[in-house]
């Protein structure tokens, strides 16, 4: 066992330093190994610690055994070894990532760049007047910590918090194609996500009848969520009528990168969504409080989604514009301030707004594609396979 220990310590079990011939002997000798110890548990046991301290991927290990998900997992409950331990934490994406920044100078920008070249969108066309289509980046390390307000808006929009035995999931899922990067990208400033990848029936859509969906996950410390697990409207309230002016901005820009939405249909509209399962009254809160301190006036489209119209609409977006994230609202933002600030003409705008709408009726790029951008934008987006 202390030669495995002495060959993984030399990075001989890394195929990007070694090749994958030596990583294929170095696997076949753990394999010989753990054969070799049948019927001695605990030594079986304590190699699978050697390789838990050794911050050796759940994946490597499985491999080396010839062992499926399922037996391996049986054994590490059966050794007492954490299934949150760093073993089980697939660290490949993150040496991918790092290869590809080192070799061939790929980044966010580029990732970036990629998403919209997926989406059809010529971000060189917007750059020439001046919109950054990439700006969305700015401020992102600002999320490393849970406690901005923007986590609790997205908590009210689109994520999922969930109580478990030991750990407090948060949870997001799409279909669409910019959501994908954007959810997995959010999720990685605070800890990289697992994704699980499922078929999801498409109600409504002519051209498919199922898609690809994505659900984005990290597992946190029982003390780790800042905000409420279960909404209450009573204490949404209490908690966002002591924001101050800067931390109610980031919170409603949270709510609208969920599931809310900015457009322009002959003037300029912000739409506030809360999720399905939210109290009824928490839309009742938002509009009261953004009246209260901003003087915003957003009118009730549904039982759960605030709409603000024109200068309302506009008036919100110069208040929370920076903090919008979300690539496609935050360029859709971006450009309808541009445009009410005189930075470009009506015809300028016209033309740069067209290639962001969603097609009505036909195929678009921008839905029921979320693996395919993911696929194209990686590794920026930083997951790992469930």
């Amino acid at each position: 066992m202390r030669k495995i220990e002495e060959l993984i310590k030399a990075d001989c079990h890394n195929g990007y330093v070694v090749g994958r011939e030596v990583v294929g002997k170095v696997k076949d000798v753990v394999h010989e190994l753990w054969l070799a110890s049948s019927g001695d548990n605990e030594f079986r046991c304590e190699l699978l610690r050697m390789f838990r301290d050794l911050d050796i991927s759940k994946g490597w290990v499985r491999d080396a055994l010839h062992r499926s998900n399922k037996a391996l997992n049986t054994w590490l409950a059966r050794c007492n070894i954490d299934g949150e331990s760093r073993m089980a934490r697939n660290n490949v994406v993150e040496e991918i990532e790092d290869l590809l920044r080192e070799r061939f100078g790929w980044n966010e920008i580029r990732m970036c760049e990629e998403l919209w070249r997926f989406v059809g969108v010529d971000i060189e066309a917007f750059r020439k007047y001046g919109v950054e289509p990439c700006v969305w980046l700015n401020g992102l390390e600002t999320l490393n910590d849970l406690k901005n307000p923007y986590w609790l808006g997205l908590r009210v929009s689109d994520l999922a918090v969930r109580r478990r035995s030991s750990a407090i999931e948060l949870i997001i899922s799409t279909t669409n194609s910019i959501d994908a990067v954007f959810f997995a990208k959010i999720l990685s400033m605070v800890k990289t996500p697992s994704i699980k990848i499922e078929w999801k029936a498409a109600p409504g859509m002519k051209h498919v009848s199922k898609s690809i969906g994505l659900s984005f996950y990290i597992a946190l410390g029982v003390n780790e969520w800042p905000w409420l697990i279960k909404l209450n409207a009573n204490e949404l309230k209490e908690i966002i009528e002591n924001f101050g002016d800067k931390e109610l901005a980031e919170f409603i820009a949270g709510e609208i990168d969920g599931d809310g939405s900015v457009w322009y249909e002959g003037t300029a509209y912000v739409e506030i969504s809360t999720c399905k399962a939210c109290p009824k009254r928490i839309i009742d809160v938002l509009k009261e409080v953004i009246a209260e301190r901003f003087g915003i006036v957003g009118t009730y489209k549904t039982e759960d989604v605030l709409t603000f119209k024109g200068k309302n609409a506009v008036r919100l977006l110069r208040l929370i514009t920076r903090y919008i994230h979300h690539p496609l609202r935050r360029l859709r933002a971006e450009l309808i301030l541009a445009l009410y600030d005189g930075r470009i003409s009506p015809e300028e705008f016209e033309r740069l707004y067209e290639p962001t709408k969603y097609k009505r009726g036909k195929p678009d790029i921008k839905r029921n594609h979320a693996l395919e951008a993911l696929t194209r934008a990686a590794p920026q987006t930083h997951t790992h396979e469930d």
